[in-house]
């Protein structure tokens, strides 16, 4: 699997509240852009759309927060992974719905810190949702 270089870094910080006021002022913007569900637009899948309200809510299901505060660091950097790159990810069919694909990109920031991004993709109606952002354990 290829890693796609991304030029923006991790949000700086390590208490929760003070990485979320970031991400979420990001979120806000790319919400302002459409009246109906945030998304953004994929270059690995032909300028489709990658909706974002699913990770918010897988996020929220979090109970640690330094697990939260982790994830959440890397919000911009997945967000311009999914904008930008062209590499193939690891894609896989889900073992606990078999009507959903799973895929999974990697990326490294501008510091060297290796990250990943999954998206999740309903076979059915063909619509695709960032799920999860998470960088790699050392």
């Amino acid at each position: 699997m290829k890693i796609y270089q991304v030029k923006s870094s991790p949000y700086p910080g390590t208490n929760y509240k003070e990485v979320y006021q970031k991400a979420s002022y990001t979120y806000s913007k790319l919400r302002r852009k459409s009246k109906r569900r945030p998304y953004v637009r994929s270059a690995y899948f032909n300028k489709e759309k990658i909706f974002l309200s699913l990770f918010w809510e897988h996020l929220y299901e979090k109970l640690n927060y330094r697990d939260k505060t982790r994830r959440v660091k890397y919000f911009l950097c997945a967000i311009e992974l999914i904008e930008n790159s062209k590499f193939d990810p690891e894609s896989k069919e889900n073992v606990d719905k078999k009507s959903e694909i799973l895929h999974r990109f990697a990326g490294k920031t501008k510091d060297n810190k290796m990250f990943f991004v999954q998206i999740k993709e309903d076979k059915r109606t063909e619509e695709k949702w960032l799920m999860s952002v998470f960088p790699v354990q050392k």
